[in-house]
């Protein structure tokens, strides 16, 4: 089963999670501030396979450091596990906050554990899903650059591009549906996991940044076309 790292300040919430999270047969390791937190998920060597987590539960009011600035470094520093955060906070703008910080999903307080291992469930599920199931293809070429589902990562010539969960399931979105128009409701729940009537720009940021990586000119877009009031297409292979 999947290793969870479980980052959480309140002793009792923590054990009653962890308990809940071993039950259902994860191996959780929990920490309790944010300053040791950062060491966990920005080591200075590269953890090994079996130091390594495959999801992140973490609480964004923490002391030493919050949520949104470990999930920053973890990202500046190429650590790219899924991360599910939790908070007290629960207005629309502030999931969107969260997502676009680089969290891959957003947990509001309190919450029940059987929505707690939902989510959990549900990372896990989305993550393997944009891997690829077995005997599906675990590469495609867009552009001038191959796309490694499997590892998260873009090639382009010698330069190697580290994809988030998210960053790497709206790409996988697209090339599945390649010259067709994926809406943004669509994105929003196939992806995001959020309501479609959701207002946010999280996916407009999302496309400018896998242009970035992918297009010759991310000014001037060829690959990932916004089709307007709709949503977007990625052109047909040539």
């Amino acid at each position: 089963m999947p290793r969870i790292l479980l980052v959480e300040d309140e002793e009792h919430l923590a054990a009653g999670i962890r308990f809940n999270l071993e039950v259902e047969g994860y191996e959780v390791e929990t920490i309790a501030d944010g300053l040791r937190a950062v060491d966990r998920v920005v080591p200075e060597e590269p953890p090994t396979a079996e130091g390594g987590v495959d999801l992140v539960v973490m609480d964004v009011m923490l002391p030493g450091l919050d949520g949104f600035q470990i999930v920053d470094r973890m990202r500046k520093a190429g650590n790219f596990t899924p991360v599910l955060m939790l908070t007290a906070k629960s207005l629309p703008q502030d999931v969107v906050q969260g997502l676009e910080a680089g969290a891959d999903d957003y947990l509001p307080k309190p919450f029940d554990l059987s929505v707690l291992l939902a989510r959990v469930k549900g990372l896990i599920r989305r993550r393997d899903w944009a891997r690829g199931a077995a005997g599906e293809a675990e590469t495609a070429r867009v552009g001038r650059s191959e796309v490694d589902f499997r590892n998260f990562e873009i090639h382009r010539g010698c330069e190697t591009i580290r994809l988030t969960l998210l960053e790497a399931m709206l790409l996988k979105l697209l090339v599945e549906r390649r010259g067709e128009v994926v809406t943004k409701t669509e994105i929003l729940e196939k992806v995001w996991n959020l309501s479609p009537d959701t207002e946010t720009r999280a996916v407009d940021n999302f496309v400018v940044r896998l242009r970035r990586h992918l297009e010759a000119d991310a000014r001037t877009p060829r690959l990932i076309q916004t089709v307007r009031g709709v949503g977007y297409r990625l052109a047909a292979e040539e």
